[in-house]
């Protein structure tokens, strides 16, 4: 690439190192769709894509149900990794060749001729990498940009990234210092260095002619085409020499780059080339202790924040935190690696459910599912594309990322969290899309210049924030495990992982999607990147198959797009020559997409799915229609177009594409009318004929005239073949040119059949004539299909000799068909075949016939063999059965037919007999004798082998069972003895004969069955009428005298001798030893009895009442508060009353009911105290409640209440009226505090503390009277309290409400006197104040501010709520305000509110003296003060100004100017000022800015708020005399500045007198204001300039001409009018200057032309101008010198100089045409005839010994002396003699007779007596 200026430079965009990513990213919407939105995926994205696509990408949170199983095995799981060095991302150098830069940087160095530098650099103690250097300080924009900026610290992070350290200040001054020696100049060469053609020259020449071009003859092939044609593009890289063409490159190029030129691979080096680096695969364990370390490192053992992983995240890729390197297991495919999601090929997990799994696998959010659901452009693409069409697994862990990316084609992307910590991701919008890659190349200049397509990399970030603060909208996102995030198209995204996670992704692609895909599409196109799949191709199937209606207007759009380029670029080519096409070659599976794979263009690498070019000179190469030019230097005839459709074709694609689904493209009926095809430029356009052009719709009417012809004349292959080539260049037009296919289409066909009718008649000849028999024939259907054409297609002679074939064939055919219908013997059928076999037409009956034949043959093979066969058993049925089908079907008469008949039936009746048999069991002895029979027959039947079978499996079961039943006795296994009894009685049951042996093994598994129970018994106990039923079926059976039945009868007898004792026991009350004496016995029974559980029972519950009854007893024995545990009374009497119903007799129950007959007493005892308290507090009589003696009552009933308390806990028992007691307690007390508030003044907050406990209170015994009325009075007491005046508190309560609040004891019963004193003193107080403030606003603006100060302070102590309050504050705020606002002006000097007055008498003052300035008044001067500052200190240190004679303070501005040689005498800046006429001196720009000084119109503003106060105060009154003085002063400023403003005279001493008084009042008043300052600024500002100018040309140094342009573009922008004096002057000086350049440019250039004199005239002039020209002067004195006898100045022409004189001559003038000598001597040294003529000889002979390469500039010659001849001899002494040839001598007289008077100039005009280099160059006028 060429080293153009970078962008960075242009914009000033560079990413900020400081920047991170804290600064506020917005939120990308999120999505909680419900359970129906989530059923369809496509149709929920559809519906949420106008708010989400704005956005770049959203997150979508499935509902609750959504919980997919991971389908992978975590334990046995690995991957393959790539390491990702998170601190390179963004802060990474190029990855620049170091070779490549020395070379270029070498060159420069050589064209400086300052080979020295190449030595190393050393910096901080290490050699420095200038290439590194150069590329970082491009990174941020070069030097000046890095300078300004202050980034040498990130400068040297790029330099040396290795080093995590912050340099010294020192450090980066070496740096910048370094770049500036080595590297400054080099990279202005690099700006600005010209473009040059990179064309190698060729040995020979290409010619046209030449089909072929070979290789070797092409001095340079292309890298990406491998084409050395058009050479003119043809670009080589300066250090390698391998070439590309432009537009080849990626991406292309328009023009050659400036300056050298370096290839990717010569630019990129492979030692610091990034990426991601592949690693060794490992298991998800080592992968999470790799996590888990990094995390550590970081974070240590605490568990950090997401905004601190994040913050932390944007400091590494900025190289600001250290290397980092971690580990990512990213685009694994899986379908190598697996998918998270279930799926139908891999097994259920254990733990999972089978329909749960199913469900999942058919998920339409399973991703495996995605891109294939209804509605999909993806469902046409049949291969399975990783990435794209099959998901993609990613394993990250802390800090791994995917860097800013879009998707393949601008597709949509959808990425599952599976588990782990959360995805962190970052998204630009599409439609920013341009906008986001411009900020990433004006940010990352360089990387762009190593990389242009670094995009595509996805190995680069940048921080969000960069974004942002050029605007592009940035948003973010946090996905958390069990979400999804979408892409949408164009949208470039990051991001990052908080740890250890599993994601998923893959693309889709809705039909809203197809627009964005082309545009991907045309990305592609432009950068020249292999593409996935082909667009169009996709377009064109989809098209084809149908889609819904949603997708009809987005596929509408596209087809139609494809169409219009497509037809524009087919025009393009026919217009310029391009004729020949044809049809691409079919594809076998046009349906799917990429299941074949087509052509690319070895330009863009793009897919030629819908057309291509190609040219027979490289047939294996392809180019798209838009680089048909570059494909090779062929003519445009004979290159040749290959197209898939045609434009109808297509053209009816983009209107079927808004017909239904179902529609088909090859079943659209009637053509779709397009815009006729328009006549390409018939006069300018079209095909040349003799006498002019002629247009394509008349070369398609000119063909079809002459295809007419072709079908009306005899067939000829050679003008059909014309015709079609012809016809080639319409077939791919649209629907006009339909006449045209259709008869290309008919001359196809016609030519196909006439050739196939000679083709049959010389197979037809060859046939009768070959004696080979396998010769091939014709077949009967080719001819009859050619007979079958009708009408005739063309005129073909050989017709009618076919048809005479044809007639000899039909009559064979009707006697091969007699034949086979009469059944003839085998021999008349052989001789007919051969016959028909000697035809030379296939016929298909000679098939028949031959098949016939063929199949009677084998019948009668198979036949005599079964017919032959003796042995029994050995022909199968089916045998038989298939060949007396195969006879029926025989068309041959054969005697074996017959007899194999009557085999046939014999074994269907033996058959018959054998389903008999089957259908019902017989006896064994009855099929013993049927088999018998049967033993001779000699074909096999199935059914008597399943009799045989039969017969075998009953006596195999009689002689299992006889062993079973023998060898029972003597064994005791009496359960595998059942079990095996069972199976053997199975087996004879599902015998299909009738056995006898059976009813034995029935029996005798009765009595094993009762044997096992018996066992069973004695080994386990078992009920009583378990073993009773036992004993009763072995006395049935007949074995109950066995032992084992012996031994059970006796344990029977004793189990009912037990159960007799125990109903006797049961039936009363008995002690408890007779229970457990019952229940010991039964130990020894070896049975289950019936009885026993109801003993047990009893037994236990008498021992549970017993438990039960334990804690009343020992809580009397032991003291009733020991325990702590309370008893109730109820439980009690529950168990007096079940001891009544137990069976075991106690003495526990006499004792517990004398503990009852206690407890009824305490409780009769409490019920009397709750009935004495409810009367007291019941009582109706009022005067009661005022009885002194009423609390010593309350008192003595609460003691008594408190004692029941006391009792009933040492008693230990819950009683009901324990709480009650509680309850009336707690009243009493309350009551009792109550009424001492009678006698004193509580606290308010005693008041509020009563009135909570309330709500504490028994609801019952609040609604008592005395409670009531004690509720009312406490509350009035409350608001009492309220009411009573405090200062200390701000709210203050009203007249009325004291008035109200006395008129509300009068009601209450309950009275309290000190209270309402105090109410009664405070409303008396407030009656007194308010009188003082009516008698203080009756007398308005008279009062003073003291007197509302203190009416103020007695209100805040005395008034009440009132409306006289609130004006008495509302007038003091408003003057507090005022003086605040006040204060605040004046903040800068003002320390607190008190001092306020004495600064405002100082700003009176200050104005005071302004205006004695501006009168000119020096009286009020005299007094030792500084003019500049406002204060008459006598301690202040001042100096008098020598020009204006005032005085200053030293303290009170800038330093004064001190006079040279005089000590402690100064000058002013003001007075400076009017000498110099800088305004920009400190001293000038303080005095007209604004400094501490408080605004004019904010004093203005002061007055106004103050109008209208009720009283007047001290600085109101100075603030109005400061308005009334300043703008006396404003007026003063105004008429001195407009005077300024309108003067244009040429004395500026009155406007300068007059600017410096209004300065000096400007710096002493104490107010500013912004419109006078910018006013006195303007008018100083044009004094300025007009001060400049006077000094600049009446100066004794002359000005350059910039400096004169300068100042009138400096006066054009103040406005200075044009007939102002100086702007008169200044612009006649420039235009002087302008002219006098003009002449002398055209003097320097005109190669001589211009007289001599003149060009004295114009040095002259020059050196009078105002203007300082040297550079010019300089040009035109070496103008004035002339060379050679013509008398001419420097023209480039070829010289040679004297080795004598050292005059130089011309070449052409002396007549020397060879080569030049070494050595020369011109005619004035040596003359010819003798004559010697004396010239000027030269002064320095080193320089005539120069070996520069270039060619040697003519020297000055001046007088040679003594030394300047020993010299020389020294210098010729060095020469080698091999170099020296023979002296050249001219004739000069010979010469001089030529050229006439230019002897005379020669002679006059010498050349000044010096030498100058070989070579001249002519530098112009800059």
């Amino acid at each position: 690439m060429g080293k153009s200026l970078p962008r960075a430079v242009e914009k000033g965009i560079t990413p900020n190192p400081s920047s991170s990513s804290s600064s506020v990213v917005p939120q990308a919407p999120v999505f909680h769709p419900t359970e129906a939105e989530f059923r369809d995926p496509l149709l929920y994205i559809s519906q949420i894509r106008p708010m989400a696509e704005p956005f770049g990408l959203c997150l979508i949170v499935p509902p609750e149900s959504w919980s997919p199983p991971f389908s992978l095995d975590l334990s046995s799981f690995s991957f393959p990794t790539k390491s990702q060095p998170i601190h390179r991302l963004q802060s990474r150098p190029p990855s620049c060749d170091p070779d490549t830069f020395r070379l270029d940087y070498a060159r420069f160095l050589g064209r400086r001729g300052d080979l020295k530098r190449r030595g190393n650099v050393v910096f901080d103690g290490a050699p420095l990498d200038l290439c590194r250097l150069f590329h970082a300080v491009k990174r941020f924009g070069g030097y000046d940009s890095v300078s300004n900026a202050k980034r040498w610290g990130d400068v040297s992070l790029l330099v040396r990234p290795g080093k995590n350290r912050k340099i010294s200040e020192c450090s980066k001054h070496v740096l910048s210092q370094l770049y500036w020696e080595h590297l400054y100049d080099y990279e202005a060469y690099i700006k600005n260095m010209p473009a040059r053609k990179r064309r190698k020259k060729r040995s020979h020449r290409l010619h046209k002619a030449v089909d072929v071009i070979n290789e070797e003859e092409l001095d340079q092939i292309c890298e990406q085409c491998k084409s050395g044609l058009h050479g003119d593009v043809m670009l080589l890289c300066d250090r390698c020499d391998r070439g590309w063409h432009l537009y080849c490159l990626s991406p292309p190029l328009d023009s050659v780059p400036a300056g050298n030129w370096y290839c990717l691979e010569c630019v990129n080096s492979d030692k610091d080339s990034f990426g991601f680096v592949p690693r060794k695969s490992c298991s998800l364990e080592l992968f999470r202790r790799m996590d888990e370390r990094a995390r550590r490192k970081w974070f240590g053992q605490k568990r950090a924040t997401r905004v601190q992983i994040e913050k932390q995240f944007w400091e590494i890729v900025e190289g600001r935190a250290g290397e980092v390197e971690v580990m990512y297991g990213s685009d694994l495919d899986t379908s190598v690696f697996g998918s998270g999601f279930p799926h139908l090929d891999k097994s259920v997990p254990s733990s999972v459910d089978s329909k749960v799994w199913r469900e999942y696998c058919d998920s339409p959010w399973n991703l495996n599912n995605l891109p294939k659901l209804p509605g999909s452009m993806l469902r046409a693409v049949k291969e399975n594309i990783a990435g794209v069409m099959v998901p993609w697994l990613y394993v990250g862990m802390l800090f791994s990322s995917f860097c800013w990316h879009v998707e393949d084609h601008c597709f949509y992307s959808m990425n599952y969290l599976h588990w782990g910590e959360p995805k962190c991701w970052y998204g630009v919008p599409g439609s920013e899309a341009n906008a986001f890659e411009q900020v990433m190349r004006n940010a990352l200049p360089d990387l762009f210049d190593a990389q242009p397509d670094l995009l595509f990399q996805l190995v680069t970030m940048l921080n969000p924030s960069v974004f942002q603060e050029h605007g592009v909208p940035v948003y973010n996102l946090l996905q958390e495990p069990g979400n999804f995030v979408i892409t949408f198209p164009r949208s470039f995204h990051c991001g990052f992982n908080f740890g250890l996670n599993c994601a998923e992704a893959v693309n889709f692609a809705p039909a809203d999607w197809l627009p964005h895909g082309g545009v991907g599409a045309e990305l592609y196109r432009q950068y020249h990147k292999a593409p996935v799949l082909s667009h169009e191709e996709l377009l064109l199937v989809v098209a084809k198959n149908g889609c819904d209606a949603k997708a009809l207007p987005y596929l509408k759009g596209e087809m139609h797009r494809i169409f219009t380029r497509e037809e524009r670029c087919r025009e393009e080519l026919w217009l310029n020559g391009i004729v020949r096409s044809s049809l691409m070659s079919p594809k076998k599976h046009p349906d799917d997409v990429g299941s074949e794979e087509d052509p690319t263009c070895i330009i863009c690498l793009q897919y030629l799915y819908l057309s291509a070019i190609t040219c027979c000179c490289r047939p294996s190469a392809y180019v798209c229609l838009e680089h048909w030019k570059r494909l090779c230097e062929c003519s445009p005839n004979n290159l040749h177009l290959l197209y898939r459709h045609n434009l109808a074709e297509l053209g009816d694609l983009v209107c079927i594409s808004s017909l239904t689904a179902e529609a088909k493209f090859s079943e659209v009926a009637t053509k779709i009318e397009f815009s006729q095809w328009r006549h390409l430029l018939p006069n300018e356009s079209g095909a040349k004929v003799k006498g002019g052009r002629i247009s394509y719709a008349q070369l398609a009417e000119d063909w079809l005239s002459k295809s007419y012809q072709i079908l009306e004349m005899p067939f000829s292959d050679a003008a059909y073949n014309t015709a079609l080539k012809e016809a080639e260049q319409f077939l791919w037009a649209n629907h006009e040119m339909d006449p045209v296919r259709d008869m290309s289409y008919r001359l196809i066909k016609t030519q196909k059949w006439a050739s196939n009718v000679k083709n049959c008649l010389s197979k037809i000849d060859d046939c009768i004539h070959s004696k080979n028999k396998h010769t091939a024939k014709v077949s009967c259907y080719e001819v009859e299909e050619l007979l079958s054409v009708n009408p005739v297609p063309c005129c073909e002679p050989g017709l009618t000799k076919l048809k005479a074939h044809v007639e000899e064939a039909s009559k064979l055919v009707s006697e091969i068909k007699s034949a086979l219908s009469s059944c003839l013997c085998i021999d008349k059928l052989e001789e007919l075949y051969s016959r028909a076999a000697e035809f030379p037409i296939n016929l298909r009956e000679t098939e028949i016939l031959a098949n016939e034949l063929s199949s009677a043959k084998i019948w009668l093979k198979n036949a005599s063999a079964c017919l032959s066969e003796k042995k029994p058993d050995v022909l199968e049925i089916s045998v038989l059965s298939t060949l007396t089908s195969e006879m029926l079907q025989l068309h041959v008469h054969l005697p074996e037919m017959h007899l194999l008949s009557n085999l046939c039936r014999e074994a269907d009746s033996w058959k018959i007999r054998c389903e008999e048999y089957l259908k019902r069991p017989h006896r064994l002895k009855e099929l013993e004798d049927f088999l018998r029979d049967a033993a001779i027959l000699t074909f096999r039947i199935p059914e008597l082998n399943l009799l045989r079978q039969y017969h075998r499996d009953a006596c195999s079961w009689i002689c299992h069972a006889n062993d079973l039943v023998q060898n029972i006795e003597g064994r005791e296994d009496y359960t595998n003895i059942v079990k095996e009894l069972y199976s053997v009685l199975n087996d004879g049951e599902s015998l299909r004969l009738q056995v006898d042996e059976v009813p034995l093994v029935k029996e005798e598994l009765k009595k094993s069955i009762c044997r096992k129970k018996a066992l069973e018994a004695r080994s386990t106990r078992m009920p009583l009428e378990t073993i009773q039923q036992v004993v009763t079926e072995a006395s049935l059976l007949k074995i109950n005298e066995e032992l084992l039945f012996i031994e059970m009868s006796r344990v029977l007898k004793a189990a009912i001798s037990w159960e007799e004792k125990a109903r006797v026991i049961f039936g009363h009350a008995s002690y408890m030893s007779e229970f457990e004496t019952l229940i010991r016995s039964s130990e020894e029974i070896f049975a289950t009895l019936p009885s026993l559980v109801n003993i047990v029972d009893a037994v236990s519950v008498t021992q549970s009442w017993m438990h039960k009854s334990q804690p009343y007893l020992e809580h009397n024995l032991c003291g009733r508060r020991r325990t702590g545990l309370f008893l109730k009374v109820d439980d009690l009497k529950e168990l007096i009353a079940q001891s009544k119903c137990l069976k075991v007799i106690l003495d526990i129950p006499q004792r517990l009911e004398i503990i009852l007959k206690e407890l009824h007493g305490w409780e009769h005892d409490a019920l009397s105290l709750l009935e004495d308290s409810k009367c007291l507090l019941h009582m109706h009589d009022a005067g009661v409640l005022i009885d002194t003696c009423l609390p010593n009552k309350i008192e003595e009933l609460l003691g008594k209440v408190n004692v029941a308390i006391e009792v009933a806990l040492s008693l230990g028992f819950e009683f009901e009226e324990l709480p009650k007691l509680r309850d009336t307690s707690l009243m009493l007390k309350w009551i009792s505090r109550a009424l001492s508030f009678w006698f004193r003044v509580p606290l308010l907050m005693e008041v509020d503390s009563l009135l909570e406990e309330v709500d504490h209170l028994p609801a019952e015994l609040t609604a008592s009277n005395l409670a009531r009325k004690l509720f009312g009075g406490t509350s009035w007491l409350k608001n009492a309290l309220i009411l009573i005046p405090d200062p200390q508190i701000c709210k203050r309560c009203k007249l009325e409400d004291l008035d109200n609040a006395l008129g509300e004891n009068q009601e209450i019963v309950i009275m309290y006197p000190m209270v309402v004193s105090i109410l009664l003193n405070a409303i008396e107080k407030h009656k007194s104040w308010i009188e003082q403030c009516h008698s203080f606003f009756a007398l308005p603006g008279q009062q003073s501010w003291a007197f509302l100060s203190k009416l103020k302070e007695s209100g805040q102590a005395d008034a009440l709520d009132c409306l006289e309050m609130e004006k008495i504050i509302l007038e003091v705020e408003k003057i507090d305000k005022w003086k605040l606002r006040c204060h605040d002006l004046m903040q800068s000097s003002v320390g607190d509110i008190g001092a306020l007055s004495i600064e405002l008498v100082k700003i009176k003052r200050s104005l005071d003296k302004a205006l004695c300035i501006y009168a000119g008044s020096r009286a009020c001067m005299t007094r030792t003060f500084g003019v500049c500052c406002p204060n008459d200190l006598d301690d202040e240190k001042v100096y008098t100004c020598l020009t204006c004679e005032d005085r200053y303070h030293f303290s009170c501005g800038e330093p004064p100017l001190a006079i040279a040689g005089e000590a402690n005498e100064y000058v002013c800046s003001f007075c400076l000022y009017v000498e110099s006429g800088d305004a920009s001196l400190n001293g000038i720009q303080t005095s007209i800015c604004s400094g501490n000084r408080p605004e004019f119109n904010s004093f203005i503003e002061l007055l106004s708020v103050a109008d209208g106060f009720c009283t007047r105060i001290e600085e109101l009154d100075l603030v109005e005399e400061i308005v009334k003085q300043a703008q006396k002063c404003k007026s003063y400023l105004t008429q001195i500045v407009d005077c300024a403003i309108s003067y244009h005279g040429k004395d500026l001493g009155i406007i300068s007198e007059s600017l410096f008084l209004a300065l000096k009042a400007m710096a002493i008043a104490g107010v500013y204001d912004k419109q006078d300052s910018c006013n006195l600024e303007s008018a100083l500002t044009r004094n300025s300039w007009k001060i400049r100018i006077k000094k600049l040309l009446k100066g004794s140094r002359k000005p350059n001409i910039q400096q004169i342009q300068h100042l009138e573009k400096e006066g054009s922008a103040l406005g200075i009018p044009s007939e102002d004096h100086f702007m008169v002057e200044i612009t006649k000086v420039r235009q002087i200057c302008l002219r006098w350049l003009e002449n002398v440019k055209k003097a320097i250039s005109d190669s001589g032309e211009l007289a001599l004199s003149k060009v004295y005239e114009l040095i002259s002039e020059g050196e009078d101008l105002p203007c300082l020209f040297g550079k010019e002067l300089k040009l035109l004195r070496a103008r004035s010198i002339l060379y050679c006898i013509c008398r001419k100045p420097y023209d480039q022409r070829a010289m040679i100089a004297c080795d004598q004189c050292d005059e130089w001559y011309h070449f052409d003038c002396i007549n020397l045409y060879e080569s030049a000598p070494k050595t020369f001597f011109c005619p004035a040294c040596h003359p010819v005839n003798g004559e010697l003529i004396s010239l000027p000889s030269s002064a320095s002979l080193e320089e005539r010994l120069r070996t520069d390469e270039e060619p040697r500039t003519p020297p000055a010659c001046y007088n040679e002396s003594s030394s300047d001849e020993s010299k020389r001899k020294q210098l010729k002494d060095i020469i080698p003699t091999s170099q020296k040839k023979v002296q050249v001598r001219i004739d000069l007289v010979e010469l001089l007779r030529c050229y006439g008077e230019i002897d005379i100039l020669w002679r006059e005009n010498k050349r000044p007596l010096q030498r100058t280099a070989r070579r001249r160059k002519f530098e112009g006028i800059s």
